[in-house]
């Protein structure tokens, strides 16, 4: 299940109790980021067992510019993180960000 998340607060609420999860940052206005977001909604969907967060850009920019800078990830959106341990361990943007690029991931980076 998708959660969406808006603050930095609760981002780092996350980072401690989460070991493994994904955060899709999503473009309320942008077709691209759509298609990303219903691939990664399937992938949520499919692997309910992998925690699943995403914010909109336009209504968290304070919080996506933190993840970009915490993570020295180039901010673009879409954009996919997977973060381990506290560590972003991968991302991709834009249509690199698949159901099947999710899963692959997940499972190298155990």
């Amino acid at each position: 299940m998708l959660e969406k998340i808006d603050s930095i607060e609760q981002f780092d609420e996350i980072v401690k109790k989460e070991s493994r999860f994904y955060l899709l940052k999503h473009s309320l206005t942008c077709p691209i980021s759509h298609a990303a977001y219903k691939e990664y909604e399937k992938y949520a969907n499919e692997n309910q067992n992998m925690p699943t967060y995403f914010l909109a850009v336009q209504d968290s920019r304070p919080l996506s510019n933190e993840i970009a800078e915490r993570f020295q990830i180039k901010h673009e959106s879409p954009q996919a993180i997977l973060i381990s341990n506290g560590e972003a361990t991968w991302n991709a943007s834009h249509w690199k960000i698949t159901n099947k690029a999710l899963l692959n991931a997940s499972s190298v980076t155990q």
